[in-house]
């Protein structure tokens, strides 16, 4: 139940708006008709930016380290600036 609520309903009713994050996901809302802010609960927040692993993991899984990638790197002198 994703609703949609403007800034001054929300301001009005935060507590309601709060619960039903909690309990039934996010809630939209709406600034001059357009979406400003999504609140939702803190153990959803937690979940999706949660670190799954280390860089390192991430390139070792990556179906690219087996291909005999070679990646040259250009030789060019760094250009003059004048300070």
């Amino acid at each position: 139940m994703d609703k949609k609520w403007s800034v001054a309903e929300a301001k009005a009713k935060f507590s309601e708006v709060v619960d039903l994050a909690q309990s039934h996901g996010p809630q939209t809302v709406t600034r001059n008709g357009r979406t400003a802010v999504v609140i939702v609960a803190a153990e959803e927040w937690e979940r999706k930016n949660k670190r799954r692993g280390s860089l390192a993991e991430f390139f070792a899984a990556s179906p690219l380290r087996e291909s005999q990638l070679i990646v040259r790197r250009p030789r060019d002198r760094p250009r003059k600036v004048d300070l």
